[in-house]
C-alpha cells in the first residue's frame, strides 16, 4: 500500500508537469510555404489509392518528391510542423487557407466536368438523331 501512494504521488508530479512551448527551429518553414506543402500532402493523401503504388514501382517516392519540391527535409518539416501545431490558431488558420485553396481547385475542376458532360450529352443527342434520321432514310428508300 506505501508502494502504490509514493507511485501515485510521482504521477501526480509528471502529469502536471508543465508543456513548454517548443523552440522556434532555425530553418523553420514560412507559413506560406508551410500551406503550399500542407495543400500537396492533402493531394498526395487523396491519391494514395489511385496512383500511388505506380509511382512508386517507377521509383518515385510521393513525400520524397514533396520534400524535394519544396527543398527541405523531413526533420525540417517535423520539427516546423510541430512548432506551428502548438499555437491551435496559427494551425488553423494553415489549415483553413489549404482547404480554401483546395476547394477552389475543385470547383475548377468540376466546372470543366460539368461543361465536358454538357459537351458529351450533346453529341450524344446528335447522334441519336442522326442515327433516327439515318433509319428513317433507309426505311423510306426500303420497297413496300
Amino acid at each position: 500500500m506505501k508502494h502504490f501512494f509514493y507511485i501515485l504521488i510521482l504521477i501526480s508530479f509528471v502529469g502536471c508537469n508543465s508543456v513548454d512551448r517548443p523552440t522556434k527551429p532555425e530553418n523553420l518553414i514560412t507559413k506560406a510555404k508551410m500551406s503550399d506543402i500542407m495543400y500537396d500532402l492533402y493531394i498526395l493523401n487523396a491519391a494514395k489509392g489511385v496512383n500511388r503504388k505506380l509511382l512508386e514501382l517507377n521509383g518515385i517516392m510521393p513525400v520524397d518528391y514533396i520534400y524535394k519540391k519544396h527543398g527541405i527535409d523531413s526533420l525540417q518539416f517535423a520539427q516546423s510542423n510541430t512548432y506551428y501545431a502548438y499555437d491551435t490558431e496559427t494551425y488553423s488558420a494553415l489549415i483553413d487557407k489549404t482547404e480554401a485553396r483546395l476547394q477552389k481547385e475543385k470547383d475548377v475542376y468540376e466546372k470543366l466536368n460539368n461543361e465536358d458532360q454538357k459537351k458529351s450529352d450533346a453529341e450524344k443527342a446528335a447522334n441519336k438523331k442522326k442515327a433516327k434520321d439515318s433509319l428513317k432514310v433507309f426505311e423510306e428508300s426500303q420497297p413496300n
